[in-house]
């Protein structure tokens, strides 16, 4: 086959075969990813037969990177970021921290020196952003307040992780591998940091003025294909740009590209125009992954790969559950945030190559880290899937889960200065996000009486020194509603976008308040008669039917027929 075609080819048959394969996967009941991990290594060079292109495979996959830290991004604002930094910043410290040490002591145990010990858990200790988001969007959770906790907690994971990656080459003479050149650690630590430092403030100050803009000008052409490819152009512009200048990872510099563009007014149709490009190239991320395994670490090496997968998939998690439990979110969240790091991907690739590169990291190790990659990449789908499972199992056999579910936290209820000012009526708002926020400052001004029910802690205290009411948890805990006075409630507002425990609500407020008036958002049509039906709820608001009913009423408006 003719270099010159090698591109097409490896295209060809990556998505042909992962469509095969993943379809297959869907049949047997299995997460269609698994179809697209096999797919790799069959067109790998560890498998017989066609052997795609490993490199340029290697740059597809880092594009769907970029496409999907985009749209990561234009969903996730600054104030998502701020609204977590207490509980992410500290949690992927410490939880990189357990984990690096876990994956050490392991290396240590097997004979290796510090600097292949220190690599080979670095790279045990880092998620997957891109499996964490196909995670979270099968869920139906990247925009609650978990899978915001979850985002925030893998960005600051690749700020870290930019960090090592520059300042292992000046180490790697201390820590037994081959010195490379370069200047002084203190100065190359001080470039670093103001590189990244100078990048986001470009992309806040400026960025978040001249990209909206920019989307605005192409816009007002009234070309939807310029509009596709300005949007593209940008992602992966930016990312390719941050990592030539300022030394920051392709996937960090297309996450901030996506959170300046979000201030424009066309961040939605900008985040649907490229939805099937990062579908597309996200599939040759996973099909990169396989073709870079081979399978016979499996026959050579079984136990210290599922040493490799239990550091990964239980003692990485592990950590991060507890962590989240002692800054007191409820449990729910703490497993939805272990199960989205049970798992490591694309930086831990990066810093195992490094480290082979710099003489640090044994060939072996390389292969336990891919191994580990692929199996827990496999597994993740169906960790997420016993998510709700384990917490009810662990709330009915552990009395411990059941104390830190309904604690004496001092968020968890109102004061009673504030109780107090609640005969009967108050309207209990579960959710404080950009539609909870409009229906809180509605029925304040209106002079109605109501208590947020919210899981970020911190916004919970934000609204409680302004003199709002609020109460913090999981409303799908009927501790939290009978906290928040349900059962005097007048009526009960579901604002969250995550509708899969709005039955457990609304089972809790019918039980404590028979006559509550329910009402609830949702994007699904079917779903929302579903609910309407089943859980007594007296008003279901579906997105587009509302919008479409808004934009009916005001065109027949115009006419004198509304």
């Amino acid at each position: 086959m003719p270099h010159s075609v090698s591109l097409i080819t490896t295209i060809a048959a990556a998505l042909g075969l992962a469509l095969v394969l993943g379809f297959a996967a869907a049949r047997l009941r299995l997460p269609a990813l698994v179809g697209y991990l096999v797919a790799g290594v069959l067109i790998g060079p560890s498998t017989p037969g066609f052997v795609a292109d490993l490199d340029i495979a290697g740059q597809l996959a880092e594009i769907g990177v970029m496409l999907l830290m985009f749209g990561v991004g234009l969903h996730f604002s600054l104030d998502d970021l701020l609204a977590v930094r207490r509980i992410a910043l500290p949690g992927a410290v410490v939880q990189m921290t357990v984990a690096t040490l876990l994956g050490g002591l392991a290396a240590w145990a097997w004979g290796w020196n510090l600097g292949a010990a220190l690599v080979f858990g670095l790279s045990l200790s880092v998620a997957s952003t891109v499996v964490l988001l196909k995670a979270l969007e099968s869920a139906g959770v990247v925009d609650s307040m978990n899978g915001r906790i979850a985002v925030g907690w893998l960005v600051v994971e690749d700020l870290a992780m930019v960090l090592v990656l520059v300042l292992l080459p000046p180490l790697a003479g201390w820590l037994g591998g081959q010195a490379a050149p370069g200047p002084e650690l203190l100065r190359t630590l001080g470039w670093t940091l103001l590189q990244v430092a100078f990048f986001i403030a470009l992309m806040l100050l400026v960025g978040r003025r001249v990209f909206p803009w920019m989307l605005w000008q192409v816009t007002r052409t009234g070309s939807r294909e310029l509009f596709t490819l300005c949007v593209v152009a940008a992602a992966v512009g930016i990312a390719y740009g941050s990592a030539v200048l300022f030394g920051v990872s392709f996937a960090l510099g297309a996450f901030f590209a996506g959170m300046v563009m979000r201030e424009s007014e066309f961040a939605h149709r900008a985040a649907e125009e490229s939805l099937p490009l990062r579908d597309a190239f996200a599939v040759l991320f996973f099909v990169s992954v396989g073709m870079l395994f081979d399978p016979h670490v499996l026959i050579d090496q079984p136990l210290k790969v599922l040493l490799v997968v239990a550091i990964v998939v239980v003692g990485k998690s592990l950590a991060a559950m507890l962590i989240v439990l002692l800054f007191r979110y409820p449990l729910n969240t703490a497993l939805t945030v272990s199960a989205g790091l049970a798992q490591i991907g694309e930086f831990s690739f990066i810093l195992a190559a490094l480290g082979m590169k710099l003489g640090l990291l044994p060939a072996e190790g390389q292969s336990l880290i891919l191994a580990g990659a692929l199996i827990s990449m496999a597994l993740n789908p169906l960790v997420f899937a016993a998510i709700q499972p384990a917490r009810r199992w662990i709330l009915r056999h552990s009395a411990l889960a059941r104390r830190l579910e309904a604690s004496d936290d001092p968020l968890a209820e109102l004061p009673t200065t504030t109780a107090e000012r609640f005969i009967s009526g108050q309207v209990v708002l579960v959710g404080y996000g950009r539609v909870g926020r409009r229906i809180a400052a509605a029925l304040a001004e209106a002079g109605v009486p109501y208590v947020v029910a919210e899981q970020n802690r911190e916004l919970v205290e934000s609204l409680r020194s302004q003199g709002v009411p609020a109460v913090s948890g999981d409303a799908s805990d009927p501790a939290v509603l009978i906290q928040a006075h349900v059962a005097r409630a007048s009526m009960l507002v579901i604002a969250t976008p995550d509708t899969l425990d709005v039955r457990q609500m609304a089972e809790t407020a019918n039980l404590l308040n028979p006559g509550i008036e329910i009402v609830v958002r949702t994007h699904n049509e079917s779903e929302g008669e579903l609910l309407q039906r089943e859980q007594r709820i007296g008003r279901v608001f579906v997105g587009e039917r509302e919008l479409a009913t808004a934009m009916v009423h005001f065109v027949l408006g115009r006419f004198g027929k509304a």
